[in-house]
């Protein structure tokens, strides 16, 4: 899968989970879904990623959280996917939140001006009804130099 492929109406996919793959995998934790990334998102494995997303917003009101401190490397394929499941799951009334602890991503959320709709958390609440959005004047506005 392309992240060209990524385009199609996320209805024509079916919506069970599909299997864990080298780059993404998913689990239910309580009332949200789960989807875990790991290795390097970019455009030759983003799609592997949108996969699993599509999967998980495909359901009405999804809450999908997706993890994000296993990747090493993320790029604007990455951005990109995160940003369309995130539309859907707006769209069907549920939300997604993205788990990271790592710098380099802060910095590109920053950089690529989604830092306000992609609010990280720094780690899975453990309470399957997670909290509302952080307060983003908690974060520093660059927390690590690296």
């Amino acid at each position: 899968m392309t992240p060209e492929s990524d385009d199609r109406a996320p209805e024509t996919r079916p919506s069970e989970t599909p299997a864990a793959n080298p780059y993404a995998r998913t689990r239910t934790d309580g009332a949200c879904t789960v989807v875990e990334a790991v290795g390097e998102i970019d455009l030759a494995t983003a799609g592997f990623l949108a996969e699993h997303l599509d999967a998980a917003t495909a359901t009405g009101r999804p809450d999908v959280l997706v993890d994000l401190r296993g990747v090493e490397f993320f790029d604007c394929s990455g951005l990109r996917v995160l940003c369309r499941a995130e539309s859907r799951a707006q769209q069907r009334g549920g939300r997604l939140r993205v788990v990271t602890d790592g710098p380099r991503l802060h910095r590109l959320l920053r950089a690529s001006g989604l830092w306000r709709r992609f609010p990280p958390l720094l780690e899975i609440p453990e309470f399957p009804d997670f909290p509302e959005f952080p307060d983003l004047s908690d974060f520093p506005e660059f927390p690590d130099k690296q």
